[in-house]
């Protein structure tokens, strides 16, 4: 190791350049402004074939090393006089070069086998995805990156035009675009390795986090109109989501469209029949289950329209021109459905600034890691997705709750889930009623809930995010005609409140779980 290294800042003639890529996108316009400048180009297997296709002039790396690719394609590039090339100090280490045959490369033109696409194939398993593991791609790009004083390495098709537009322009390469280039490679290295290590690693909370994604969009702003914000995807998800939607009109999603189009997503994913989800800062102000879709929005907008009002309407099956008169009466932000008719696509272009978003099939939610920052460091845990059933419900009251209090409990469950604690839902015939949520009393969510319910909440099951501290809650119910409740259970007072709701003959029901969502 070279005790005190210096680093070449002065801009750098291109003489012998090597490419190997995957991805061959403008490689070819880029190796022909190479051989116009007079650079010898080395490659390897199917690159250079498709070089010389291309009537590109071009030396085989085997040919160069005089060692051939071996073991499939496994060996070709791993070699002194290509490594060495690469990673020599043209100051330092002539001597070294000339006594050993290399030739210095100053230019490194790679991008690696695409790892994410081959895991996400349906018919992926360990071996596939280990033999799409690419070694000496990494190792020309680290190796490239590392020597940037003497080195440029193209890791992205889209700054091929930039060092084509300086070679053609003063026959070298800057020193500020190699830096750039190298921090580029860096991470393309890295995210990669990070893809890999995910994959192989079988905790779902491993003692080594490490998240990698690639820059989707920049945005406006953030939450608010003074701080900075974009997106970001994983590399190489096709799933059907938010970031992967078909946005068909409308302005460009903000950070808060895209937080909130999210959680309405999330919310009617939880349904299969006709089912209409409305979300409001990131809340289920108005949620149904209808005979038929048009049912389900009218119900869903009607739980709530104040707060419906500049929403987004999240629908779980394909919206027709019926739903979309409907909705175009009342202003909204975003509406999302698994896909739109041309009808109701026609209607929607009446507001050109309404944006609609085809998901493609809403299948159910996928277990995931949830990160949230805090002062050095990160919190992790893995989503809800727990589905309660009848069987597991406890009733422990002496009234016994219907079955169709049974059944509108189930649903409440899954919309509770979706809003923020502390959080109350009154729900009837599978229709929302009224919801207190992100309050920090649970007398104060009942409170909110039962007055944005009003006369509704009659004969409406009541659902509660975590178990009642006190009694309190239960007495602030008495004249509601709430006919039953569910919640976690589990506080030191469960007596005294279970001895309430048999004073007020309300059936409750225990989950056993807390469905908490700060």
């Amino acid at each position: 190791m070279i005790e005190k290294p210096k680093i070449n800042r002065d801009p750098i003639q291109i003489k012998r350049a090597l490419i190997s890529v995957y991805d061959k996108t403008d490689i070819f316009d880029l190796a022909k402004v190479l051989h116009d400048n007079q650079i010898e180009i080395l490659s390897t297997g199917g690159t250079s074939i498709a070089l010389r296709e291309n009537n590109i002039p071009v030396q085989d790396v085997s040919d160069y090393t005089n060692f051939p690719e071996i073991m499939d394609g496994r060996v070709k590039t791993i070699n002194p006089l290509v490594e060495g090339g690469i990673l020599g100090l043209r100051d330092i280490h002539e001597d070294d070069a000339k006594s050993n045959s290399i030739k210095w490369i100053d230019l490194v033109i790679c991008n690696l086998y695409p790892f994410s696409e081959t895991i996400n194939r349906t018919n992926c398993d360990l071996p596939l995805a280990l033999e799409n593991i690419d070694i000496g791609g990494p190792t020309m790009i680290r190796s490239a990156a590392k020597n940037l004083g003497w080195v440029c390495v193209l890791v992205d098709p889209s700054d091929y035009k930039l060092i084509s537009s300086e070679l053609n322009k003063s026959g070298t390469i800057s020193f500020s675009t190699r830096e750039k280039l190298a921090s580029k490679a860096f991470g393309h290295t890295a995210e990669y390795d990070t893809m890999i290590y995910n994959y192989l690693h079988s905790e779902s909370l491993p003692n080594i986090l490490n998240l990698s994604y690639t820059k989707h969009s920049h945005l406006r702003y953030g939450e608010n109109p003074h701080q900075s914000a974009a997106s970001y995807a994983v590399y190489g998800n096709s799933d059907n989501n938010i970031l992967n939607a078909t946005i068909h009109q409308g302005k460009k999603l903000s950070y808060n469209n895209i937080m909130d189009a999210d959680s309405a997503l999330a919310c009617v994913r939880e349904f299969h029949k006709p089912t209409c989800v409305i979300v409001k800062h990131s809340n289920p102000c108005g949620v149904a289950i209808g005979k038929n879709l048009l049912e389900a929005y009218n119900n869903a907008f009607n739980a709530d329209s104040i707060s419906a009002f500049g929403g987004i309407v999240a629908l779980n099956k394909q919206c027709t021109a019926d739903v979309a008169e409907a909705i175009i009466n009342v202003f909204a932000e975003i509406v999302l459905a698994p896909s739109f008719d041309d009808d109701a696509l026609k209607i929607f272009s009446k507001k050109q600034n309404l944006r609609i978003l085809s998901i493609g099939n809403l299948n159910v939610r996928k277990p995931k890691i949830e990160v949230r920052n805090i002062d050095g460091g990160l919190l992790a845990q893995d989503t809800d997705i727990k589905n309660l059933t009848e069987n597991d419900l406890q009733v422990v009251t002496q009234a016994q709750p219907s079955k169709s209090d049974i059944k509108t409990a189930l649903f409440t469950w899954k919309v509770l889930r979706h809003a923020k604690s502390n959080g109350i839902l009154i729900a009837k015939d599978n229709i929302t009623v009224g919801l207190g949520a992100g309050q920090v009393s649970r007398v104060d969510a009942v409170s909110m809930a039962l007055q944005k319910g009003g006369k509704n909440v009659a004969g409406g099951v009541l659902a509660s995010d975590a178990f009642f501290p006190f009694r309190d809650s239960i007495d602030s119910l008495k004249d509601s005609g709430i006919s039953a409740i569910i919640q976690p259970g589990g506080s030191i007072r469960d007596k005294e409140v279970i001895d309430a709701c048999d004073e007020y003959n309300i059936s409750m029901m225990f989950t056993g779980v807390r469905c908490f969502k700060h």
